[in-house]
This record gives structure tokens, sequence and C-alpha cells, in this order.
């Protein structure tokens, strides 16, 4: 095995981007997330230019013939381990991975994570490889037959879902936790707010309960209406939100 960080730490940051009519949409916003993210863990990715990661990303994607779908960009950390030394050539790896799109539920549940984010760890709003806890909470839903889990800080406070940023609706105003919570900066939440208004809140997770309608978004989902929240069914009025990606 090698003894590298990535290998024994999960080092290593990454974005999942989705693919329309073969192109990566809202690239800029990721390359950007993800370079930002590579600096905040350590990661030196300044061997691996925007214009170059975009072109191998354009080649994954022809030859596995993806017209829609997604694919998962991911840096990682290839030196050698302080604790567990022995040899490496590199210093950080480029991974692409591309697939089609997620299939998803027209009758989709979610329900409240026991596993609290906390929003003081140096990882809060990092997306890296060290996703444990975020696959924990999902199969933890999953095995009490829900599709995702919204995660609350140490404060109480919403912050996303397992895998998804999460937006509410109520009284005809839409909702998101503020960044101040611990949330990653999600590129779908951020031309969601490009182009709704939305306010940014600190909130507990009672707001959801009394919500007209849950919303999810990430590049995986694109932007899905949550159909049940605690095996209550939510009225989900109209609202232009499940209709702003197929604008676009």
């Amino acid at each position: 095995m090698k003894s590298t960080n990535a290998a024994l730490y999960g080092k290593g940051v990454f974005t999942t981007i989705a693919i329309r009519e073969t192109r990566p949409f809202l690239w800029e916003k990721h390359w950007r997330r993800l370079s930002a993210n590579a600096q905040t863990v350590g990661i030196d990715v300044s061997n691996h230019a925007e214009s170059t990661v975009h072109e191998a990303l354009a080649v994954s994607i022809k030859e596995n013939q993806i017209g829609s779908g997604r694919a998962r960009i991911t840096f990682f950390d290839e030196r050698t381990s302080l604790i567990w030394p022995g040899e490496s050539s590199n210093s950080e790896t480029l991974s692409i991975l591309t697939g089609g799109v997620r299939e998803i539920s027209d009758d989709f549940r979610v329900t409240v994570s026991p596993y609290p984010m906390n929003s003081r760890s140096p990882l809060a709003g990092v997306k890296s490889c060290n996703y444990l806890e975020n696959l924990m909470a999902v199969e933890e839903a999953k095995n009490r037959g829900f599709h995702e889990a919204i995660r609350v800080n140490e404060r109480g406070e919403v912050t996303s879902a397992a895998m998804a940023n999460v937006f509410w609706l109520n009284d005809g105003v839409l909702y998101t936790p503020s960044l101040a919570t611990g949330c990653l900066a999600g590129t779908t939440r951020e031309f969601v707010m490009e182009n709704l208004g939305c306010r940014e809140v600190e909130a507990g997770i009672e707001e959801l309960s009394s919500a007209d309608a849950i919303y999810l978004t990430s590049a995986g989902l694109g932007i899905v209406a949550v159909a049940e929240f605690e095996k209550s069914k939510l009225p989900n009025p109209p609202h232009q939100i499940t209709k702003l990606l197929t604008l676009n």
C-alpha cells in the first residue's frame, strides 16, 4: 500500500460537474472552488493549468460518449506521509471520471441526520476526499427508507443535505443556509442565487418542518423538489426554481 497522504488519510479535493450537451456546466465556478479548496488543504495544483484540465475533461467526455451526465475531477496529495515514510515520485495527481445522469426518484424523501456538522472544522465548506461523514449520513438515511438527510451544525442550524445544498420555500420566499453555518458553497447553489431572489439565513430545523417546499441542489442531482420531509408530504406550490436549469 502507498504511504501517501491521499492513500492513508484521504487528502484530496474534488468537484462533480454536470455535463450538458457534451459540455461541463458552470466550469468556471467549479475550477475556482476546486483551486481554492486545494489551497486550503495544502495541495499545490500549479502544475495543472485550467486549460489543460479542461481539455483533458473534454477528451474524457468524448471518449466515453457522455452527452448528458456528470464528471468528477479530483486532485490527490501523493506526497509521502511524515508518519509513515516511503517513496513517492509525485506531489499530486489528477483523476477524471465521467458517467451518465443519476437516476432520481419521483418520490424523493428526506429526513434529518443524527450526525451534526462541525461548522468550526477546518474542512467546513471544503469539498475534500475525506467524505466519510457525508457517506455515513446518506447510508443511515437510506437504511430508514429515505433518499437523503439534512444535517444541522453544532448550534442546531440547518446546513445542507449530506451531499447537496438545500433551499426551502415559505410564504413565497426562498431561503438557503448562509455559508456561516458551515455549508458548502455549491456551484448549483451559487447559480440559483445569481438567478433568483433568495435569503441566506441561519435557521433551525423547524423552518424546514413548516416549509411549503424543500429543494436539494447539486451538480449530480440538478434541482430536486423534495416530496416528503420526515414522512410528511410537502405542498410543493409551483416555483421557478424547478425550471431554472431547463431555461439555461
